[in-house]
């Protein structure tokens, strides 16, 4: 297929090179910003999310941990944790045997946040995805999935 004068960012044509990019990232923003919503009430942002689901399903993890784990690099991995810290939402805690490690736990308070969080942002993955079926909704999520692993 050749371009069409017609195709814009807004409206890529079918089998264009660039249409599945495009479309990811017009759903993708539709949906950050419905997530944003939902997460401002509680003074977090998207960028903290993988960090305190990691912590919350695995307990304590160093910060090497969380970098590996999360594809962040050391800084940005270090500005997350801080963030949190300041929120009450984690500390680091000295690794018995090494002076060196710092390990990333929740608080008690960081476990509620992340519930209550949790909760809140279940409407607003509803809502980005009510113009589907269900069945659409399920198989674009094991679809998101499948492209996200390959």
């Amino acid at each position: 297929m050749t371009q069409s004068a017609g195709e814009t960012p807004d409206n890529p044509r079918d089998g264009s090179p660039f249409a599945l990019g495009l479309l990811l990232r017009r759903a993708h923003e539709h949906v950050a910003s419905a997530m944003d919503q939902a997460l401002a009430p509680f003074g977090l942002e998207r960028r903290h999310l993988v960090a305190l689901m990691l912590l919350n399903a695995h307990g304590p993890l160093t910060q090497r941990d969380l970098v590996a784990r999360t594809e962040h690099d050391k800084a940005s991995i270090v500005r997350i944790v801080d963030d949190l810290e300041r929120l009450d939402l984690a500390s680091r805690q000295l690794v018995p045997g090494d002076r060196r490690l710092r390990a990333v736990t929740l608080t008690e308070h960081g476990r509620d946040v992340f519930t209550r969080a949790y909760e809140a942002a279940k409407p607003a993955a509803a809502a980005a995805t009510s113009s589907l079926t269900t069945q659409q909704a399920e198989q674009l999520h094991l679809l998101l999935r499948l492209l996200a692993e390959s």
